[in-house]
């Protein structure tokens, strides 16, 4: 199927719950959503357009934050792309709700990033500590810029 095609599938399920598409190439397709659509849009995509969720990514940009949804559609006729859905949040408080209810594969990485990066997932079902030590500081996360603690946190051993 093409990436057209693709695009045009999402249009047509989510019409404008997506804020822009676009092709990078034939198997690379980009969709922007809003932080307050990013649960209907995944739960589109994952169950009703049948595409499975691979991961999530989060990065600390210069201005605010970006997760990144990425799925495969491995459910279409060969070559088979992948959808990555975009949501931008604030830098300051960066906060969307977990998409687990419609996808729950996306639990642990949600869990992920929020340890990492200080994203906060509202509505998470379990958001304990997943890679971090128990008694690693809850305000610090590890990968954010301009971390004040400059690499090194005070911890027994």
């Amino acid at each position: 199927m093409s990436s057209e095609q693709v695009i045009d599938r999402l249009k047509n399920a989510l019409g404008d719950k997506l804020k822009g598409t676009f092709a990078q190439t034939a198997l690379r397709i980009y969709a922007e959503a809003d932080p307050a659509d990013i649960v209907e849009v995944t739960r589109v995509i994952h169950n009703d357009l049948g595409a499975r969720f691979v991961i999530a990514s989060g990065m600390e940009m210069e201005t605010d934050f970006e997760v990144l949804y990425h799925f495969a559609f491995e459910n279409m006729p060969p070559p088979c792309p992948l959808v990555t859905v975009r949501v931008h949040l604030d830098h300051e408080k960066p906060l969307v709700d977990s998409i687990t209810s419609g996808v729950p594969a996306a639990a642990w990485i949600e869990r992920e990033m929020h340890e990492l990066l200080g994203i906060e997932f509202k509505n998470h079902p379990n958001m304990k500590p997943l890679l971090l030590a128990e008694d690693w500081p809850k305000d610090v996360h590890p990968l954010r810029r301009g971390r004040p603690w400059e690499g090194k946190v005070d911890r027994k051993i």
